[in-house]
């Protein structure tokens, strides 16, 4: 039996959630396919339209790049100023979270959602800074790029080479109240980066060499796209009173392996998925005798307990099972249950103990008939 787990009955800390949920902010995000589509502009812009009309904005961060449209939407709003840390000698600047929540606007504008802060900060990352000013009833309106999703990562990386550091959680974005694709065309991007609306241009053929090639946005693009329709297409769920722990498409789990291939690759699949069906999702261990923790390699039980902390970051459920066989766990896991969908690593090593039993892709597939197994 599992050592964590969610109840499906409604509880008294369910109905404290609901309460909270009500109390907090709301979350727009301005989403766009890479920098430049100007997400940034129409952040500030809908800032002074809400001005006008009494709203109290202030600016929690935000970062012109030097774009003299941009700035110019600056003028008429109050900037909180930011707070500045010195790390290494370099004076860093970052969102002054404490100044904001004491100000408690209506609205905040903040900036590039996926930044890392700088060491000595109270986060670590700006989207938890935006949470806490969430939490705390201040609305926000915040941008970020496509990239920075972490279920992205290796299909960008795949398909542009680029290696992205900075990365939050899918449910940060699918849990906003608002997405706003600001969508541009490839070939109208490239025309803003020649003319220099993007970075100065003694870095334009550079950024064109690199990142800025068409393709490369094209595909960037193409996955913008694809998400804001699964967004929508969650957002009209949702809103059709469809309850979050029974989805009508299904209910994943991924099994984590203490020896398997990239662990993080793995969850990042399975997160989209689960995207993709509206539906929850589990990152379920089987701890056999041969891993238990006075025996298992100290490497190897750091790389599980890492591998299942990025899994409750990206909005999965974690799941501890005790077996002496791991396709046995996972059988009465699945029908207890009632998974419908059950994504497994790709099977590796000596497979000359497959002569003594079957290898554990084979079993599931043949004991579990009504659950489709994905070998990722």
């Amino acid at each position: 039996m599992p050592d964590v787990s969610a109840s499906t009955k409604p509880s008294a800390d369910e109905f404290l959630q609901i309460i909270r949920k009500q109390q907090q902010g709301k979350l727009k995000i301005y989403l766009g396919a890479s920098p430049g589509v100007g997400k940034t502009y129409q952040m500030l812009v809908e800032g002074n339209r809400l001005l006008s009309r009494g709203v109290d904005v202030v600016i929690g961060y935000v970062e012109p790049h030097e774009r003299p449209d941009t700035t110019s939407q600056i003028k008429n709003l109050e900037v909180i100023p930011p707070r500045v840390v010195e790390y290494h000698g370099i004076k860093l600047t970052e969102m002054d979270l404490d100044a904001v929540l004491a100000r408690k606007p209506t609205v905040a504008l903040v900036d590039e959602l996926a930044h890392t802060n700088a060491p000595g900060v109270r986060n670590r990352k700006r989207y938890e800074d935006v949470q806490d000013l969430l939490a705390a009833g201040i609305n926000v309106i915040s941008t970020v790029n496509i990239q920075h999703l972490e279920s992205l990562y290796n299909i960008v990386e795949q398909n542009t080479g680029v290696r992205v550091k900075e990365r939050i959680p899918d449910e940060v974005v699918y849990g906003a109240d608002q997405v706003v694709n600001l969508d541009l065309p490839a070939e109208d991007l490239l025309e803003r980066l020649q003319a220099g609306k993007i970075y100065p241009l003694e870095r334009v053929q550079r950024a064109m060499a690199n990142f800025f090639t068409e393709k490369n946005l094209v595909r960037l693009r193409e996955l913008t796209l694809t998400e804001v329709a699964h967004f929508l297409d969650r957002k009209q769920r949702d809103g059709a009173g469809q309850e979050v722990h029974q989805p009508a498409l299904g209910l994943v789990a991924v099994a984590i392996s203490s020896r398997g291939p990239d662990p993080g690759a793995l969850l990042r699949k399975t997160a989209r998925l689960a995207s993709q069906l509206n539906a929850p999702w589990f990152a379920v261990y089987v701890r056999t005798p041969n891993e238990a923790p006075a025996r298992i390699d100290s490497e190897l039980q750091r790389r599980v307990t890492d591998t299942l902390e990025i899994a409750q970051k990206m909005g999965g459920t974690v799941i501890v099972l005790k077996n002496e066989d791991v396709a046995s766990a996972l059988e009465s896991f699945a029908r207890e249950y009632g998974l419908t969908h059950l994504i497994l690593g790709r099977p590796g090593g000596p497979r000359k103990w497959w002569r003594l039993r079957p290898p554990l892709h084979d079993r599931l597939i043949v004991d579990l008939k009504d659950v489709d197994i994905v070998i990722a």
